[in-house]
């Protein structure tokens, strides 16, 4: 592989500088505040209380904890890349969400020539923030800090029209983000890979290692993530029943898939032991797994059972398919998303298909139509108005069957791969250009290249063992 210069001094600050600087004048252009946020809007009869805050913000603080320390602390596994793995999501994180607050603006938030800014609108760019953060696992020690602010840039607006397409076209249920951002994050992010491919790395590095501590410091973040996953799945479902629900089914699931994966690295293991990657990735797959139907009555037993299938598909991903998909295929997948977000957010979406295709009034009662929104009945049938009696404020709908649903469930399914892996093969040759300052393949999985590091940096732990001379 050719070398080209890897220096930060010019390439990070033109970069970042004339970004904030677009940025900048794009706020000041077209972003205010909306009904919950302008004093304007304020009478003595607003009931603070009300306000969109104290429903939202708990949401937005438990999903910044997940992507500042859970991403950060999951990412810092390598024994000579913490700071990279920690400190580069710190980097890209800020810099999604502040452009997706933009970006997505555009699409969701954007009424009378202006985007309209309250704390919904930082939950949703923090969701794309995760679809950035989950695709840069795949090159993770791979790529400068330079070439994932880019493929930051590039990839928002990607999702973000995507996600937008997919919504108003296909009016689809996703209340987890299966679809749009575990599948599309995913598949982007092996697109980008492909096209990054490095032949050398496939006989392994000398760095690409662990060490106890940075084992320590990425389990510390798989806990993070595990903790407040019940938040990412519950943040946009609707609020009551719907949104109880899906805290349950989460929480389940992770528990099912928590100890499926420390029976399976045991099992798996010739040794017989416990390996710290599966317990560091696996144990997460049940929050994927629940994500498409995670709203929908499925019952608690169908979540257990969901979180033991993702989890052993996960797992045996880990072990057969990503070492075969780097082999054959070009796919150097480097924390391993294919397995934890690709193959559970298939096992998603088909339970999500079975869970629409199941629903009936029976099951839901009236209410099936605010959870299945496209499957209420069309303005001027008259079996609305009956259920308008039942649930005031129920929209008309698109009259869809459920089977009419389902297909479009698939059909979102395949454009959103498909949208995803076309982005991240176009993004990988921009990540190409000599001047994003990529990594040779010498020094990959290495802070020394990007940071200054302290004087104990890559030095072995000496422990100070004092024998007892009457053993």
């Amino acid at each position: 592989m050719r070398k080209h210069s890897t220096n930060l001094r010019v390439r990070l600050p033109v970069f970042v500088l004339v970004t904030e600087v677009v940025i900048l004048a794009l706020y000041a252009a077209f972003v205010t505040y909306d009904d919950h946020t302008d004093a304007k809007l304020q009478t003595n009869e607003t009931k603070p209380m009300d306000n969109a805050l104290y429903r939202d913000y708990p949401y937005f603080a438990d999903i910044q904890v997940m992507i500042f320390l859970g991403f950060g602390c999951l990412l810092a596994f390598f024994r000579l890349y913490g700071f990279g793995g920690m400190v580069f999501n710190f980097l890209t994180a800020t810099f999604a969400i502040q452009w997706a607050i933009l970006v997505q603006g555009y699409f969701q938030f954007s009424h009378d020539g202006k985007i309209h800014l309250g704390v919904i609108n930082l939950i949703n760019a923090e969701f794309a923030c995760a679809v950035v953060l989950i695709s840069f696992g795949a090159v993770l020690g791979k790529t400068s800090p330079v070439q994932l602010l880019a493929m930051a840039l590039l990839e928002v607006p990607i999702f973000a029209t995507t996600e937008w397409a997919v919504l108003k076209y296909l009016k689809i249920n996703d209340a987890g983000g299966s679809i749009l951002i575990h599948l599309f994050a995913c598949y982007f992010g092996l697109g980008v890979t492909f096209v990054l491919y490095r032949p050398r790395l496939n006989e392994g590095h000398a760095k690409e290692n662990t060490s106890y501590q940075s084992d320590i410091l990425s389990v510390m973040g798989t806990l993070f993530l595990w903790v407040f996953w019940p938040s990412f799945n519950s943040a946009l479902t609707l609020k009551g029943d719907d949104q109880h629900r899906a805290i349950l089914h989460t929480f389940i699931g992770l528990c099912a898939s928590t100890l499926t994966a420390f029976a399976l690295s045991a099992m798996l293991n010739k040794t017989g032991k416990l390996t710290m990657a599966d317990v560091q990735n696996v144990t997460l797959a049940g929050g994927v797994t629940v994500g498409a139907s995670v709203d929908m009555m499925i019952s608690p037993a169908v979540a257990y059972a969901l979180g033991m299938m993702g989890c052993t598909a996960c797992m045996l991903g880990y072990k057969y398919l990503s070492p075969f998909l780097a082999r054959r295929c070009r796919i150097q997948d480097q924390c391993g998303i294919h397995n934890l977000h690709g193959l559970t957010g298939l096992i998603s979406c088909a339970a999500g298909i079975g869970a629409i295709l199941t629903a009936t009034e029976e099951v839901y009662g009236p209410s099936m139509y605010e959870i299945f929104t496209h499957r209420a009945p069309m303005a001027g049938d008259p079996k609305l108005l009956e259920l308008q009696e039942l649930i005031p404020g129920l929209q008309p709908g698109l009259g869809r069957t459920a089977q009419q649903q389902a297909l479009y469930q698939v059909a979102a399914v395949f454009s959103t791969i498909a949208a995803s892996a076309v982005g991240g093969i176009f993004t990988g040759f921009v990540l190409k250009l000599p001047y994003l300052a990529s990594p040779s393949d010498e020094l990959c999985f290495d802070d020394e290249l990007f940071f200054d590091v302290p004087p104990d940096y890559g030095s072995p732990i000496k422990l100070n063992i004092i024998e007892d001379s009457a053993a």
